[in-house]
């Protein structure tokens, strides 16, 4: 499972040119067989390593390319048959190699060879997906789980085991009453022991947003008992049975709706930005505008409609990024370097700087400003008084 310090890892390299280094980054997708050898995706793997070092010599970038391409290959064949998705990144001229196992959820094989890691699939994947914790819970039993992207692991339980039933006690349930209450109060401390683990992992970061699985005779019992901030972080709940449910279910069910709530907040915030942008607000659209607020670091969050790219440059020295294509930096008068497709620069920038990355589908409004919008934390533009808007 790919960390975030690893992403940003990712996002913070670039390949040194002045010893003819270049950064490959080579995303296998798994296919539907149309055999049991799956020599399908080894052929596709092959081919694109030969187009690869095709490319490459001619452009004379060769040397360590070579070890490289020739390494993809073996993981490709390592990979025959395998469900989940890889990636790997790679630059032997500095030492660099990491691969990652994915959701097959990347589209297709490709492989790019470039100054920095193509992060594109990445951001696709993983962009606004926040760390998320999944609680299981019933009257004496709760479960804690991790989930990040199909990836489910357990954390750790508690268990109250209550008293025998109250039918059981007395004469023909003569102290039924009492037994009832004394289950009762159990039931209510181990709600309120479970509610208080979360409080406390919110508050120590350990996770970010929640999702419960409670069967809804218990639910608003133990809804009662959850903190404020608890509750407000809270993005969705399935009924579920402790004793009975399943990893993959649990799995399921909550990537069901972290699907859901990813696409409805992202929706809701690029509205958000684009109606601040006509209002002069916290919101600017169109690639111009973003470019600039990136620089300042004003920008929050950043929206981008699914097959956004456009062409712009940047500055070989201080990083400046320009819509326009000029042959000078406007900022120090350095040469710039044309890149077909600014996202390649604009989604590493994203990575490091921790701000929250949407791809949008069939969102017309944002198609209408440009295909690209950010919320921002504050407009610099607009500090006059010393004291900066700051975003809730």
């Amino acid at each position: 499972m790919i960390t975030r310090d690893e992403i940003r890892e990712l996002a913070a390299f670039s390949a040194d040119p002045k010893i003819g280094a270049c950064a490959l980054s080579f995303y296998f997708q798994p296919d539907t067989p149309q055999d049991r050898s799956h020599r399908g995706e080894a052929i596709l793997a092959k081919d694109l390593v030969k187009r690869a070092l095709k490319e490459a010599e001619g452009k004379g970038r060769n040397g360590g390319l070579h070890a490289d391409l020739d390494r993809i290959l073996e993981v490709a064949g390592r990979l025959r048959g395998q469900a989940r998705a890889r990636a790997v990144f790679a630059c032997s001229a500095q030492n660099f190699w990491k691969e990652f196992d994915l959701p097959p959820l990347l589209g297709a094989t490709r492989i790019f060879i470039q100054s920095r890691f193509q992060l594109k699939p990445l951001a696709t994947l993983l962009g606004a997906q926040p760390t998320l914790r999944v609680a299981i819970v019933d009257r004496q039993r709760a479960r804690f789980f991790d989930l990040r992207l199909d990836e489910l692991h357990e954390r750790d339980a508690i268990v109250h085991m209550l008293s025998r039933s109250a039918a059981n006690y007395g004469y023909q349930g003569y102290d039924a009453g009492h037994a009832e209450r004394r289950i009762s109060d159990e039931a209510l401390q181990h709600f309120k022991a479970v509610a208080e683990r979360l409080r406390s992992g919110r508050e120590k970061g350990l996770w970010e947003r929640l999702i419960v699985g409670c069967q809804d005779s218990n639910w608003p019992e133990f809804e009662s008992h959850l903190h404020p901030n608890v509750r407000q972080r809270m993005i969705g709940r399935f009924s579920a049975d402790v004793a009975s449910v399943g990893s993959e279910e649990i799995r399921d069910r909550a990537n069901a709706i972290v699907k859901r709530w990813t696409e409805e907040r992202g929706r809701l915030k690029a509205d958000e930005a684009l109606s601040f942008a006509k209002s002069n607000g916290r919101g600017v659209s169109g690639l111009r505008r973003v470019l600039q607020a990136l620089e300042t670091g004003e920008v929050q969050t950043l929206f981008l409609t699914e097959n956004y790219s456009a062409r712009a440059v940047e500055c070989a020295n201080c990083g400046h990024l320009d819509a326009h294509v000029v042959a000078s930096c406007v900022a120090c008068g350095s040469p710039t370097r044309e890149l077909a497709d600014v996202t390649d620069a604009i989604i590493p920038l994203a990575i490091r700087r921790d701000i929250e990355l949407f791809y949008l589908k069939n969102h017309a409004e944002l198609d209408r400003a440009g295909n690209i919008a950010a919320l921002l934390r504050f407009r610099a533009d607009q500090n006059r008084t010393g004291q900066m808007a700051v975003a809730s």
